[in-house]
């Protein structure tokens, strides 16, 4: 068997790819590999290549291997098992819409919405198979039937499932051809000096820190196109609220965007949003924006309006979800508080 079958073999999924620096130093992968991989220990990431998690120019190499200027890395992980059987849960739903070939869901933030590592229950997915027993899925992924696409855990609104594979298929192909209207309300630090405007960039997985997003804007190997266009609906000195509306679908897109041109969302703790970037350094102004943390304790951001072409009667179906509690609480702080400026 040659290592090339013995990678096919793996039961893994491609997480990111990239190539090594033309400046780089010859040096041991998993030295290289240690520097670049936030959260791994060197231990962690030797037990990897061994498993063959770790190609180099598409083979299985050992540990040892001396990374070199060019070589093309793929950073694997091994999958869930598929066979593991998904229950179904009484979690209750806010359904927004249903017939026999779509429901959309309108949903709350702190859900994830489709079963993974450490998350087995209290799912999106698990609440639909409760509620609608059988759904399609996409062959490889057994884990999220009825789904084409996803929302963060910590971002609200809505989101459509597919009740028979023709629907699915149908779905699927709006959003490949990117034809399905996705509208987002999203506060955001900062004020424009425009009342619109268009993001287009490349966005991959961030070769510092596997669980986050990044924009790579000339390296054309790493990630993929993604475009957000947003207009400012209203302008709180420190912060905005902005309508941001998908072209494409990258994971965490706004949120990467919006940090990429200066503005992180509200309190996004993992594009750095969660702590103070604009504004004065009294502390009453201090405790207002804690306090604000308080009431919305998530980024802010919502999944306001899904428009695509329905898959049986291919009629345009045009759904909102207003903004969740939380959300529209603290935009009524910050609207109080520019008046209270004002005055």
């Amino acid at each position: 068997m040659s290592d090339d079958d013995a990678a096919n073999e793996k039961p893994a999924a491609e997480r990111y790819r990239f190539s090594v620096d033309p400046r780089q130093q010859p040096i041991r992968l998993d030295r290289y590999l240690h520097s670049r991989l936030e959260g791994l220990s060197r231990n962690k990431i030797q037990q990897g290549i061994a498993s063959g998690y770790v190609l180099v120019n598409n083979k299985v190499v050992k540990a040892n291997y001396r990374v070199r200027p060019g070589d093309e890395l793929i950073i694997r992980y091994p999958r869930e098992s598929d066979h593991l059987p998904l229950e179904p849960e009484n979690i209750p739903l806010d359904i927004v819409y249903e017939d026999d070939a779509v429901v959309v869901i309108n949903k709350p933030a702190a859900m994830v919405v489709h079963p993974g590592a450490g998350n087995r229950s209290g799912t999106l997915v698990n609440a639909l198979l409760y509620h609608f027993q059988q759904l399609p899925a996409m062959p490889g992924n057994e884990l999220r039937p009825g789904l084409v696409h996803r929302l963060d855990k910590d971002t609200s609104g809505l989101l459509v499932v597919a009740r028979h594979e023709q629907a699915m298929q149908h779905l699927a192909r709006q959003f490949a051809r990117h034809t399905v209207r996705r509208t987002y309300r999203a506060l955001v630090w900062g004020d424009f000096r425009k009342d619109a405007g268009t993001i287009t960039s490349r966005i991959g997985r961030s070769q510092r820190n596997r669980k986050v997003m990044d924009v790579f804007d000339e390296d054309l190997s790493i990630g993929k196109p993604a475009i957000t266009h947003y207009r400012v609906l209203e302008r709180f000195y420190y912060v905005s609220l902005l309508e941001c509306q998908l072209e494409t679908g990258r994971t965490h897109q706004i949120r990467v965007h919006m940090k990429h041109i200066g503005h992180p969302l509200f309190n996004d703790a993992t594009y750095g949003g969660n702590r103070i970037l604009k504004g004065t350094l009294f502390p009453r102004y201090r405790q207002f924006v804690e306090h604000c943390f308080t009431l919305c304790p998530r980024q802010a951001l919502h999944a306001a309006q899904l428009s695509f072409i329905h898959p049986t009667s291919q009629k345009q179906m045009v759904f909102e979800a207003p903004l969740p509690d939380d959300m529209q609480q603290l935009i009524d702080r910050w609207r109080n508080y520019v008046q209270q400026y004002k005055n």
